[in-house]
């Protein structure tokens, strides 16, 4: 490749993976409020609300045009409006999730209605996105939510039984593992788990770590988990456009049979402790499938910009967009907003189906978890 090694780096966060300009009805979803004391976020730049502003670290979006059509502008979500975890939040009848870092002790003791402890270019893995900056693993975050529970919590919810039966009802989503992939096995040159481990054997190292997580949540009183598979990061922008020569397929398989092999695994784990941890309800986000199908035929989907990056990245080629770069001026058509991050639109139709709908989430939906 001709990027110097400290572009790669920066570049390398980016390939994971507009209120004002789509349709009013993505501020509420049409069967009336549901309502769910809180929600709690853990994953990576795909649903990040700001906590990578407290960290020493190239991956951040708190400028524009990030956050170009969110109603507070530029956040620290890495596109150009609202994530998925946002939606559900607001058909949840809850405030947006702050940012675990962002938070004063104080206000700490006071949320109970949920908080995001996602952070850009983090894995399930602990050195994964490390060349980038710090990052908040899945174990830290994990940690995090342990003081939230233990520390946090009684300062507002009295008695253990209160606290209980809130952390059985709240809704716990998970969407990372991207990462592990693109900022570790896919970096032979800083990273030697693609020469320790096979495909299958890498898989199986990141889906056990997730599995250990996932007990330590469910041991902390979490009941409801949402979980999602890897999207077809071989699609994305960043990646078809670092190899050289350009594959003549609108997507690179060999990163995509990565992925396959490990959403196969996540299926059989995430069902396995959905039959072995007492009353634990576990949905299983599908979004390999039609993101797949939609960076194939884009116009079939009415993505007529398809798969081009909406936000300008520079003259050297796949990266982050360039702070206060104009935008393309309709977000719906394209697919991307960078080079590795959907646009608002496509985290909508993402929500919207887990949230009522049937096939993106399984076996129900959030709205019937939210019941339970």
């Amino acid at each position: 490749m001709n990027f110097s090694f400290a572009f790669i780096l920066i570049v390398s966060f980016f390939l994971l993976i507009q209120s004002h300009q789509i349709s009013g009805k993505q501020s509420t979803s049409n069967q009336g409020p549901v309502v769910a004391p809180a929600l709690y976020v853990f994953g990576d730049s795909l649903v990040d609300s700001g906590n990578n502003n407290y960290l020493q670290t190239l991956a951040k979006a708190n400028y524009l045009p990030y956050g170009v059509d969110f109603p507070n502008g530029p956040t620290g979500r890495f596109t150009n409006g609202k994530t998925t975890v946002d939606f559900f939040a607001e058909w949840l009848g809850l405030p947006y999730l702050p940012p675990y870092l962002g938070l004063s002790e104080e206000e700490k003791s006071k949320t109970i209605t949920g908080i995001n402890y996602a952070s850009g270019a983090s894995g399930i893995l602990p050195e994964t996105g490390t060349l980038i900056g710090d990052t908040l693993c899945l174990e830290e975050q994990v940690n995090y939510f342990e003081r939230t529970v233990k520390d946090d919590l009684p300062k507002s919810l009295k008695t253990q039984e209160e606290i209980s039966k809130h952390l059985s009802k709240s809704i716990l989503v998970l969407q990372m593992g991207s990462n592990d992939y693109i900022n570790n096995y896919l970096q032979p040159a800083n990273y030697n788990s693609s020469r320790t481990y096979n495909p299958q054997q890498f898989s199986d190292l990141v889906i056990s770590t997730l599995k250990n997580q996932l007990v330590g949540l469910y041991n902390l009183g979490a009941r409801k988990f949402v979980v999602f598979e890897l999207g077809p990061i071989g699609c994305a922008p960043g990646i078809v456009g670092r190899e050289t020569p350009k594959p003549i397929t609108p997507c690179l398989e060999s990163v995509n049979n990565l992925v396959n092999i490990f959403n196969l695994g996540l299926t059989t784990m995430t069902q396995e402790l959905a039959s072995t941890l007492q009353g634990s309800n576990f949905i299983h986000g599908l979004v390999f499938k039609k993101s797949y199908e939609q960076n194939q035929s884009p116009l079939k989907y009415g993505y007529t910009g398809g798969s081009t990056p909406c936000c300008p990245s520079g003259p050297n080629g796949p990266g982050p967009c360039v702070p206060n770069g104009t935008p393309c001026e309709d977000r719906n058509a394209h697919l991307y907003w960078d080079v590795g991050h959907p646009v608002q639109r496509v985290n909508y139709e993402v929500a919207k189906d887990c949230f009522d709908g049937s096939s993106t989430c399984f076996p129900i939906n959030i709205r019937q978890l939210a019941c339970i």
